[in-house]
C-alpha cells in the first residue's frame, strides 16, 4: 500500500465520469415517470358524444380545471431535453478522453515508421514543431506537447525501452486511486462554500422531503383514504348494523377529507355563512339539528347539504359552493369504496366471532347504492330513465302509461321510427344526444357456474366443503338491442327496475342432474336477443387447450399400445424357443393365453385413454387457474367510460359481484371490485358449504357502482350431502387375538419343534389313506 498514490482529479477529466453517472441515475426514471403523455382515447369518438348541456359544461369545466398545465408540460419537457443534451455531451467527452489515454503512440504522432533512425524523428520533429508550435498561427498548444511528449519517447533511450516494455515512457508507475472530484472543491477559500451547499442539501432539503412524504402517507391508506375516515367508518358501521342510505349518506359527509384541517384543498368563505344555511333551507330531510359528532360539525353539514343538493340537481352558485360540489363529489367514489371494504370485514369479524354484532345485508347493499346515486345525481326512488340526456319525469310517465317502456331494455327495443315518434317534442339533436347515450350503455350476461374443485367429485356439495362459484360477466352494449322487439326479457332484469332494483334471474346454480340436463335447461331459459351458438361458461375452451388435449391422449394410447405390442413379441420368442416337442393340446393353450393378452393389453388402451383425459382435465383446470392468477395480478382500472355529466372527472364501469343469503340477511363472499370488465370476465368466489346437510338457496349478485337498473341476481341452489364416513378400522390390519395366538404358535413349533411337525404330518396322512 506503501506505493499507492490518493489526489484529487486536476484537470477535471475524471469528475465527467461522477456528473455521468449521477445524471444517468436521475435522468432515466425521470423521464419514464415525468414525460407528459397523451391520455388513451376512449372508444367513444367526437362524434359520438353527448352534446347535451350538462356534458358540455363538464368538458369545459375539465379543460379549464388546470389552465397551466400546457406550461408546466413544456418545461417538464425542455427541462428533460436539456438533461438528455448534456449527458450525450458528457458521454462524448468521456469518450474522447479514454481514446486519448489508451491510444498514445509516439510513432503516429510524429508519422515515422517503427523502427526510424534518430535522425529521421528528429527531421520530423522539426517539420512538425513548426506547424504546430504555439506561437505560430497554424500552431496547436495541445498538440504540440503531445509531439513534444513524444519526441522524448523516442529520442531518450531510457524512455524509449519504458514505452517499448511498459507502454509508458514513464516507466511502471505506482498505482494510483483518483478521486473524481476537482481540485478546486477541497480548496481553502472554497471549503465555506462547499459545506454550506452540503448542509443545505443533506441536513436540510433531504429531511424535509423526506419527512412530508412519511407524515403524508401514514396518514392514508392504500386507497387514497385517510386512516382517520377509515376508523370513523368502522366505529358508525359497527354502532349501527342495519342502516339506510340517508344515514349512509351523513356518514359519507362526515369523513375528515372536506375538512380544512385534514385537507388544503378544502376552501372555507365568508360567503358560505349566508349559503349554506339558504341551501339547508331548501332541502327536506337534511336532519341538520343532530347534535351526534362529528355530524354536527360545520363542515360535515355543509359537506352533507352539498350532496343533498347534488341528488336533487338543485344548481348552487358558481365559484362558490359549485367548486365545493365538485371536490366532494370526486372524493365520494374512494370513500364509498372504503365503506363497502369496512362493512364486509365487519361482517367476516363477526363470523370469526371477533365482534357480537353483524352488520346485515342491507347495510352493505345501501353503501353500493349510494355509488349510482353520486354519479348520476339522483336520489334511489327516481326511475333509471332519468339518467338519459333530456329524459323528464313527464316524458318517463308518458312512456310507461302509453307505451309501456318502463325500462332502458324496453326503450333500446323499439323500432327507430317508433322510438322517435313517442319523442317527438325532442328536437333532432336532443334525440341524437339520447340515442347515443342509451346505445353505449352497458348490457350484462351474468351466468356462474358452482363446483367443489379441491373434491374427486367435483359435482357434490358436502357438509363443510369449499365451494368456488366462477361468475361470468359477459359485456355487451346497449345498441345490440335497437329494433330487437321480439326480446321480451332481458337476462334477469324484469320490470321491478322501475324502482332501481335489481331483478331475480331464474338461473339455477343445482348441482344434480347430468351435464345434457343441465345443457337443456339452460337452452331453455337463454334469451331469444342471445345468439343461438353462444357456449356458455364450461364450454368457452380454446382450440389450443382441445388439441393439446387431442395430442395427450394419442401419445399415451400410443405409448400403452407399443408396451402391450412389445409385450406380445417377448411372448412370441419365448414361445418360440420352447422345445418342438409339445403336443397340440399345449400349442392351443399357448394361443389362448396370447388372445388373453392381447385383451388384457386392449383393456389398458382403454384404461390409459380414460386416465389420459382425467390428466387433461386436471391439467386445464390448473392452467386456468393460472391463467387467472395473472389476470388478477395484472389487473388494471380502465374499462367503458360512463355518461355521468353531474360528476367532474371521467369515470369508468366498475361492478360489485357477491353472494349473499337473502333469507338470514347475512353476506357469504367479500364483494369482489371488478375494474377491468371491457369485453369478458371471470370472477371465482368461494365460500363454506353449511354444516348440515340440506337444500339451500342463496343468491348471487352482480351490482353496477355507476348506473341505475343495471343490477343483476342469480339464485344458487345448493343439495348438500352429508360427507362419507371415514374408516375407523383398516381390514387389512384387523388381525384377531386368536389368529395371532395361532400364527405365534405355528411360528414356534417351526422354530423349536420340527420333528414333533413332522410326526404330525405323518399321523394326518394316514388318517386321510
Amino acid at each position: 500500500m506503501g506505493g499507492q498514490k490518493f489526489q484529487y482529479d486536476e484537470s477535471g477529466g475524471t469528475f465527467f465520469y461522477f456528473i455521468l453517472s449521477f445524471l444517468a441515475l436521475i435522468l432515466i426514471p425521470a423521464t419514464f415517470y415525468f414525460w407528459p403523455r397523451k391520455k388513451k382515447e376512449d372508444p367513444v369518438s367526437k362524434d359520438e358524444n353527448c352534446n347535451c348541456e350538462y356534458c358540455l359544461k363538464k368538458r369545459a369545466t375539465m379543460e379549464h380545471s388546470d389552465p397551466y398545465k400546457g406550461t408546466k408540460e413544456f418545461l417538464v419537457k425542455l427541462s428533460i431535453v436539456a438533461g438528455w443534451a448534456l449527458l450525450i455531451f458528457l458521454t462524448y467527452k468521456v469518450s474522447q478522453f479514454d481514446y486519448e489515454m489508451s491510444n498514445f503512440d509516439p510513432y503516429e504522432i510524429l508519422g515515422v515508421p517503427l523502427g526510424s533512425s534518430q535522425k529521421d524523428i528528429k527531421k520530423a520533429y522539426r517539420t512538425l514543431s513548426v506547424i504546430l508550435h504555439p506561437d505560430k498561427e497554424t500552431g496547436d498548444e495541445k498538440a504540440f506537447m503531445k509531439l513534444t511528449k513524444a519526441y522524448q519517447a523516442l529520442t531518450d533511450d531510457e524512455a524509449r525501452k519504458n514505452w517499448e516494455k511498459y507502454g509508458n515512457p514513464d516507466g511502471p508507475g505506482a498505482t494510483s486511486f483518483g478521486i473524481a472530484l476537482p481540485s478546486w472543491i477541497v480548496e481553502k477559500e472554497n471549503s465555506v462554500w462547499v459545506l454550506g451547499l452540503y448542509a443545505l442539501v443533506f441536513m436540510v432539503a433531504l429531511p424535509i422531503v423526506v419527512g412530508t412524504w412519511w407524515y403524508r402517507s401514514i396518514r392514508y391508506s392504500g386507497d387514497k383514504v385517510l386512516l382517520d375516515t377509515t376508523n370513523m367508518y368502522w366505529y358508525f358501521f359497527h354502532k349501527t348494523p342495519h342502516m339506510q342510505v340517508k344515514r349512509v349518506i351523513m356518514i359519507l359527509a362526515a369523513s375528515f377529507e372536506f375538512e380544512k384541517r385534514h385537507n388544503n384543498q378544502v376552501i372555507e368563505r365568508q360567503s358560505d355563512n349566508e349559503e349554506v344555511p339558504s341551501l339547508i333551507r331548501q332541502l327536506p330531510y337534511l336532519n341538520e339539528k343532530c347534535k351526534e359528532l362529528p355530524f354536527s360539525r360545520s363542515y360535515s353539514l355543509k359537506a352533507r347539504a352539498i350532496l343533498h343538493a347534488h341528488l336533487t340537481r338543485i344548481p348552487l352558485k358558481e365559484n362558490t359552493l359549485e367548486v365545493d360540489r365538485q371536490l366532494i363529489v370526486r372524493k365520494c367514489p374512494y370513500l364509498i369504496q372504503e365503506m363497502v371494504s369496512c362493512v364486509s370485514h365487519l361482517i367476516m369479524l363477526a363470523y370469526a366471532r371477533k365482534i357480537q354484532r353483524l352488520p346485515s345485508i342491507e347495510t352493505i347493499e345501501n353503501c353500493m347504492k349510494l355509488s349510482p346515486m353520486i354519479m348520476q345525481g339522483l336520489w334511489e326512488s327516481k326511475h333509471p330513465l332519468l339518467q338519459l340526456p333530456h329524459m323528464t319525469e313527464e316524458l318517463r310517465t308518458h312512456l310507461s302509461r302509453k307505451h309501456n317502456v318502463r325500462n332502458m331494455q324496453q326503450l333500446a327495443q323499439l323500432t327507430q321510427d317508433k322510438r322517435r315518434s313517442v319523442m317527438r317534442h325532442l328536437t333532432d339533436e336532443q334525440y341524437s344526444n339520447l340515442v347515443k347515450v342509451l346505445g353505449r350503455m352497458p348490457l350484462i350476461d351474468f351466468n356462474m357456474k358452482c363446483e367443489v374443485v379441491d373434491d374427486e367429485n367435483s359435482n357434490v356439495v358436502t357438509a363443510g366443503a369449499i365451494v368456488t362459484v366462477t361468475v361470468e360477466l359477459v359485456r355487451r352494449s346497449m345498441s345490440e338491442l335497437f329494433g330487437d322487439s321480439t326480446a321480451k326479457e332481458k337476462q334477469g332484469i324484469t320490470e321491478s327496475n322501475d324502482n332501481g332494483d335489481g331483478g331475480e334471474g331464474d338461473a339455477d346454480g343445482e348441482l344434480e342432474g347430468t351435464d345434457d340436463q343441465k345443457q337443456d335447461q339452460k337452452a331453455k331459459k337463454q334469451p331469444s336477443w342471445q345468439p343461438k351458438n353462444a357456449k356458455g361458461p364450461h364450454k368457452a375452451k380454446s382450440k389450443a387447450a382441445q388439441k393439446n388435449r387431442r395430442l395427450v391422449a394419442a401419445a399415451q394410447a400410443a405409448n400403452a399400445a407399443a408396451a402391450a405390442a412389445a409385450a406380445a413379441a417377448a411372448a412370441q420368442a419365448q414361445g418360440e424357443k420352447e422345445k418342438s416337442v409339445k403336443s397340440s393340446g399345449e400349442r392351443k393353450e399357448h394361443g389362448d393365453e396370447e388372445e388373453s393378452d392381447a385383451e388384457s393389453g386392449a383393456e389398458s388402451d382403454n384404461d390409459a385413454s380414460e386416465a389420459a383425459a382425467d390428466d387433461d382435465d386436471e391439467w386445464e383446470k390448473f392452467q386456468q387457474k393460472i391463467n387467472k392468477r395473472e389476470k388478477l395480478e395484472g389487473r388494471s382500472k380502465v374499462s367503458h367510460p360512463v355518461h355521468c355529466p353531474l360528476f367532474p372527472e371521467e369515470k369508468h364501469e366498475y361492478w360489485w359481484t357477491y353472494i349473499c343469503d337473502r333469507k338470514s340477511h347475512t353476506l357469504l363472499t367479500v364483494p369482489y371490485h371488478v375494474t377491468n370488465l371491457i369485453h369478458r370476465e371471470e370472477v371465482q368466489l368461494k365460500f363454506t358449504a353449511p354444516k348440515w346437510a340440506g337444500m339451500y338457496v342463496f343468491t348471487v349478485c352482480l351490482r353496477s357502482d355507476s348506473y341505475f337498473g343495471m343490477d343483476q341476481q342469480l339464485d344458487l341452489k345448493l343439495d348438500v350431502k352429508d360427507p362419507a364416513a371415514i374408516p375407523t378400522e383398516h381390514p387389512q390390519w384387523d388381525i384377531s387375538e386368536s389368529e395371532s395366538d395361532h400364527n405365534e404358535m405355528q411360528a414356534n413349533d417351526s422354530e423349536f419343534t420340527t420333528d414333533s411337525s413332522d410326526g404330525e404330518d405323518e399321523e394326518t396322512r394316514k388318517r386321510t389313506d
